[in-house]
């Protein structure tokens, strides 16, 4: 039985009696196990060999009694905060919503505490990261980093031994990382304008030092070699993916002999930079050209008009970076995971259809 606190508040004239909390003693004298052995079991110790009869009654009493895990105390022992952080460069894009929503739920499934970040904060010879992790604050990263930053600068920015799983890229060696199947995401895109019609079609996609935007470019030229289509080096933009370098894309392209009828934007958040330059520069969308965005967020059915995209599984991504970390933690390898279920899928809009009369070829 619980017992009860001889303290007392006295709030508003009530007299108020609080609970003890109950103690690993009181656990382990009400199973008829040792402290040691309810210690164990509630920890989810691999290495203890007892019952699962002896097992399912210490957790059994242990929930009769209102058990809370002191785990500052369990910290130190096993070395262990149980908080991950997520690290990505910006924590206002729509995108991050879906991304933050799969890393909570997964966890909390293995009951982890989820801090966030933003790396646009964590500049090159930042110790941030490094004393996070040595001084036992997190035990793992979820990272996702802008196109701009190296291999080597990330390295630097984490400690040898920091576990940590990139999301969205790869680096080389031991680290671990989750990916987007990005080929056949921007091949999908692509595909859409070939099959209304359109032969001269425009990337604005990633820096060229990305592995992220190599792999969205790849599946882009690889959608217009299937087709028998020419690519033309003179309609690939590589200036990355904010709104800002999108519009510098978009008013380059439009400028281009032959015009592009079509334009696959290789980021949602590039293509709103993309609709708003060609309104200002007079190009009718989807008259004189269309537009498709690689990613799907809300923010696309509220644009004008309303884009067309491909929808990318972002929160699977989230999910399961926060699984391949803990595995990690838990003692298995790195590993290289690309996302392919559920597959990308387009969702059509107002943003995209046939090329204009007489400009197909």
């Amino acid at each position: 039985m619980v017992a009860w606190a001889a303290s007392s508040a006295l709030l508003a004239g009530t007299r108020i009696t609080l609970p003890l909390v109950a103690t690993l003693s009181e656990i382990a004298r009400q199973a008829g196990v040792s402290v040691s052995v309810v210690s164990r079991v509630l920890t989810g110790d691999p290495t203890l060999r007892t019952r699962d009869e002896t097992r399912h009654r210490v957790l059994q009493v242990a929930k009769d009694l209102n058990y809370t895990a002191n785990y500052a105390g369990r910290a130190l022992r096993l070395a262990r905060s149980k908080a991950l952080a997520l690290i990505t460069p910006g924590v206002s894009s729509p995108l991050f919503d879906d991304l933050l929503s799969g890393a909570t739920d997964a966890a909390e499934e293995e009951d982890y505490t989820l801090l966030i970040g933003r790396s646009d904060r964590i500049t090159q010879g930042s110790d941030t990261l490094r004393r996070l992790a040595g001084e036992g604050r997190v035990d793992g990263f979820v990272l996702q980093r802008s196109d701009d930053v190296s291999d080597q600068a990330l390295e630097s920015l984490v400690a040898n031994d920091a576990r940590f799983v990139l999301v969205t890229s790869r680096t080389p060696g031991r680290r671990g990382s989750v990916i987007l199947d990005d080929v056949s995401g921007a091949k999908l895109a692509t595909e859409h304008l070939i099959g209304l019609g359109h032969t001269r079609i425009a990337l604005v996609g990633g820096l060229p030092s990305s592995d992220l935007g190599r792999r969205r470019e790849h599946g882009y030229a690889l959608a217009l070699h299937e087709a028998g289509l020419r690519r033309r080096e003179n309609l690939v933009r590589r200036l990355g993916y904010s709104p800002e370098m999108a519009t510098a894309a978009i008013e380059s392209l439009v400028g281009a002999v032959p015009r592009p009828t079509g334009v696959v934007v290789a980021n949602v958040n590039g293509a709103i930079g993309a609709l708003t330059a060609l309104r200002r520069l007079g190009v009718d969308v989807p008259g004189d050209m269309s537009v498709v965005a690689y990613h799907d967020e809300w923010v696309a059915d509220h644009t004008w008009p309303p884009l067309t995209t491909v929808k990318m599984p972002y929160y699977e991504v989230g999910a399961q970076a926060v699984r391949s970390l803990v595995a990690q933690l838990r003692g298995s390898r790195a590993e290289d995971i690309v996302v392919h279920d559920p597959p990308p899928k387009l969702v059509l809009r107002s943003s995209t259809a046939p090329p204009p009369s007489g400009q197909s070829a």
